[in-house]
This record gives C-alpha cells, structure tokens and sequence, in this order.
C-alpha cells in the first residue's frame, strides 16, 4: 500500500500539493502549525498510488512518498 507522510512543521500551506494530486487525497488542515499557517493533511486511502506528484511539487520538501 502506498502513501505519503507531511511534516506539518516544514508545510507553508501554499496548497501546490492539493492540485497535484490526482486522487484529490490532501487538504488543508483547520489547525495552525507553530509557524502559524495551516499545513497540508493526507487522507489516507487505497487510492494513493505514491505517484509523488505531490512530493515533485512541495517547494519546501515537507513531502515523503512510500510505497
């Protein structure tokens, strides 16, 4: 089964890993990180292929894929 892992502490929230994931399998949390921003969430399912378009597209590689 495959899936990512966000450090919610390094994610600045800029959402560029929600658009790039084909199953539309992360959102934006509703809580604040220490910095203040609200970090991405993975919703885990069996439709995570660990494609790793979200990973490509992370600037701050907050973003681990494992499969």
């Amino acid at each position: 089964m495959a899936g990512i892992t966000i450090e919610e502490e390094r994610c600045k929230g800029c959402g560029l890993c929600m658009t790039a994931c084909p199953g539309k399998l992360i959102r934006m949390s509703s809580e604040f990180n220490s910095a203040g921003l609200h970090p991405a969430l993975f919703e885990p399912r069996e439709k995570c292929t660990g494609c790793g378009f979200c990973y490509i597209m992370c600037p701050d590689t907050a973003i681990e894929v494992w499969k």
